[in-house]
């Protein structure tokens, strides 16, 4: 058996199948009627809409299987994300990777599989709508493009899930959508003793730019801006849009005083960038960071109150130096 190898961009697939909040939820009626459609139309015991995360697949709808999940590392998932294509195993019992595969030799003795991977809008790869015989079999060209067909209606199906949980104009997460992964992101670190740290930003005449060059620009600003942050934060860092012109960012296991160090090089960044663009205006910006503490911080959204206080004092004393400058 080979067990499946990862993916080069694990760390960013990892983060937009944890946005979905999909994992672990309860059984839909609109995801098992694709899978109940697709065991039909194939003729196959068993037909799966696979989610593959650090260390399992698990399934979002299951028919013919009685489990919701197995481990990643004998999984035929999760080799069919390393590719585009369908992958298609007519008869395992003849494949390397798989012949000695203990969900050959046991239950649900696998003599037969096909994969279609299954994105998100982002282009990440969640996992895959497979199908699954007991016995050898084939796929005609016809049978595959009616399975990229189904794949194409359970990519739709989780759309409309992270269509709640990203920002529109920046393709980054949303309120919503950062509210989730944040949860997520500060237990672990409560739950293992970590640092965090949350940064609060508030870009900095943004109104302004919006009455000199019009609400065009100003959209392609908020994209920009959303830009060198995916370019220059961790693969690891939450950042999300959460208001007109306020942005989030969450590092975890990650302390006050480096937080401090990587504004300090994000500001250099986006200098660069502004020196390189040469747009007629800046993006500058604003922000406050706040250290994770468990016994104050229950929720996200107490943590977000804290930095908004902070943000708010750097604006005010920012504003005052600003017009002491301008009497002298």
């Amino acid at each position: 058996m080979i067990a499946p190898e990862i993916p080069d961009n694990e760390a960013e697939r990892l983060k937009t199948l944890r946005a979905l909040n999909i994992l672990n939820t309860p059984i839909e009626e609109r995801f098992d009627r694709i899978t109940r459609m697709a065991r039909r139309l194939f003729d196959v015991p068993i037909a799966l809409i696979s989610l593959i995360d650090e260390d399992r697949q698990w399934f979002k709808s299951s028919m013919g299987l009685a489990v919701r999940e197995t481990p990643r590392d004998i999984s035929f998932c999760g080799h069919t994300i390393l590719d585009n294509n369908i992958m298609l195993v007519p008869d395992v019992r003849e494949d390397k990777r798989f012949f000695d595969n203990p969900l050959v030799s046991s239950e649900p003795n696998i003599g037969f599989y096909a994969g279609c991977p299954v994105r998100a809008l982002d282009g990440q790869v969640l996992g895959t709508l497979c199908l699954i015989d007991t016995k050898p079999r084939d796929l005609s060209e016809e049978d595959l493009e009616i399975m990229r067909d189904l794949a194409l209606i359970v990519e739709a199906e989780i759309a409309t899930v992270e269509l709640t949980t990203v920002d529109e104009l920046t393709s980054i997460s949303n309120r919503r959508g950062f509210l989730m992964l944040a949860e997520h992101g500060l237990n672990m670190c409560a739950r293992r003793h970590l640092p965090a740290s949350l940064v609060m930003i508030d870009i900095d005449k943004f109104k302004a730019v919006n009455e000199a060059y019009g609400h065009r620009e100003g959209d392609r600003a908020l994209r920009s801006f959303s830009e060198q942050m995916k370019n220059k934060l961790r693969a690891s860092d939450l950042f999300a849009r959460i208001g007109s012109d306020e942005f989030v960012i969450l590092l975890t296991n990650t302390s006050v005083q480096t937080a401090e160090s990587v504004m300090t090089d994000f500001t250099k960044t986006l200098g660069e960038f502004n020196a390189r663009i040469n747009r007629g205006y800046e993006l500058a910006f604003s922000y406050g960071v706040v250290d994770f503490n468990a016994n104050r911080h229950s929720t996200v959204e107490k943590m977000l109150a804290d930095a908004d206080i902070i943000l708010y004092d750097q604006k005010k004393k920012r504003r005052y130096s600003e017009r002491l400058a301008e009497k002298n």
